[in-house]
């Protein structure tokens, strides 16, 4: 499969994303209707919560992931290498220059986020600037740029926007069950029906949230692979991002403060993954890393 063919690929898995994620998301609103004695307000419920989320995390999300990251924009005086990299690679690649921010944190690390090439962005920490060489961060940035050309932004937001779309829909769910079982028990008298629906939607509710991370963490990790690939091809130096993914794996404080499990997927590493040990890496949404390494080195 080419990288033409890669795009075309990622564009269809985010259709089949947004199915799955709706269809969990129905599965609640169903379980929410037979709690409440209309399955349609139950459903219609949940999908007009869901819409609104999607449309505005669609074209506020990136917006919201910035802030809580703490990134600020690069300005060119300060930061002229990273500001000239980014737009030297962005014509290379073909697409528009992404806006450029900064974080303040001494790890290692980056990221890029928007809807599409046309409304991107790539973010670098400022330990990432000053302790990595120049076609080290070349490298990083041309994995970015790439991840914006191969459309896995969009892909990469919507995970975002539908797991806290799922865990919101499930908590509203699970308070209103707990919060209305006296009032409801007091009308139905506690019968075995109202139990057997109490049962079916706690249970719904509480494996909601679980199954959506569960496709989070199904986000094929081939998309990382793609992107070192395809930066590789960008900047005709594969060894250059080998190197700065070798200085991540080996950074003694890899945890980028503003990062969270909601974020910590569209880093170029887990900037999270001093927690958890060997759980943790069972479940990760990145390659492992010594693999990356291996294979770049190999081109």
């Amino acid at each position: 499969m080419n990288l033409y063919d890669e795009i075309s690929s990622n564009k269809r898995k985010s259709i089949l994303l947004v199915s799955l994620f709706f269809i969990v998301i129905g599965a609640l609103g169903y379980a929410f209707g037979l709690y409440i004695g209309s399955i349609f307000v139950g459903v219609s419920y949940g999908i007009i919560i869901s819409v609104f989320v999607l449309l505005v995390g669609y074209y506020a999300g990136d917006n919201a992931i910035l802030s809580m990251s703490h990134a600020v924009p690069a300005e060119k005086r300060k930061y002229p290498f990273l500001v000239n990299t980014v737009e030297g690679l962005a014509i290379a690649a073909g697409i528009p220059t992404p806006k450029i921010y900064v974080i303040d944190d001494s790890a290692i690390n980056a990221f890029a986020t928007g809807r599409d090439p046309k409304h991107a962005s790539v973010t670098v920490t400022t330990g990432a600037i000053e302790r990595l060489g120049r076609t080290e961060l070349e490298g990083v940035i041309a994995h970015e740029i790439s991840h914006i050309k191969n459309f896995d932004i969009r892909f990469m937001l919507l995970v975002v926007i539908l797991v806290g779309v799922i865990a919101m829909l499930s908590d509203i769910f699970l308070r209103s069950m707990f919060y209305g079982r006296g009032r409801r028990d007091s009308k139905s008298g506690g019968g075995g029906g109202a139990a057997v629906v109490m049962a079916i939607g706690l249970v719904l509710a509480i494996l909601a949230p679980l199954i959506a991370q569960l496709i989070k963490f199904a986000v094929s990790r081939k998309r990382e692979f793609l992107a070192d690939a395809s930066g590789a091809l960008l900047t005709r130096h594969p060894k250059g991002l080998a190197d700065a993914l070798r200085k991540i794996k080996n950074d003694k404080e890899p945890l980028v403060e503003a990062a969270n499990k909601a974020t910590a997927h569209l880093f170029i590493e887990n900037p999270l993954r001093a927690f958890g040990g060997k759980m943790n890496n069972m479940f990760s949404t990145h390659p492992d890393i010594n693999e990356r390494i291996k294979r770049l080195e190999g081109m």
